[in-house]
């Protein structure tokens, strides 16, 4: 069975930057679609990005060209760089399977929380 531990999350400055981390055990990064999720204060938990078994990467709009996806096959980690930190983008950050629908995924790391102040 899958097991994600998400670390890395931070109270940053507008502007700032982070790098998180999800150590995953289980199934191996290298072959599996993998994404980022956040649970922020407005909204229920929403798609942010993903990087597929053939290293496609794909984000969702509100932070494409600020967040970087990526993975460590050696390590079996998998890595979210956020740069240009906006208020909006606080919330707790979940790695997990890509899903096109995130209800359906039943198991969850305990999330890495990010506090971005104006």
């Amino acid at each position: 069975q899958v097991q994600l531990v998400e670390s890395g999350g931070a109270v940053v400055q507008a502007g700032g930057s982070l790098r998180l981390s999800c150590e995953v055990s289980g199934i191996t990064v290298q072959t599996n679609a993998l994404a980022w999720y956040r649970q922020t204060p407005r909204n229920e938990r929403e798609y942010v990005a993903s990087i597929n078994a053939v290293s496609y990467e794909h984000y969702e709009e509100a932070v494409k060209g600020r967040f970087t996806i990526s993975r460590d096959s050696a390590r079996n980690m998998v890595y979210l760089h956020l740069r240009d930190l906006r208020p909006e983008d606080t919330g707790v950050y979940y790695c997990n399977y890509l899903a096109y629908d995130w209800k359906i995924l039943t198991t969850w790391g305990q999330g890495t929380q990010v506090t971005v102040s104006a």
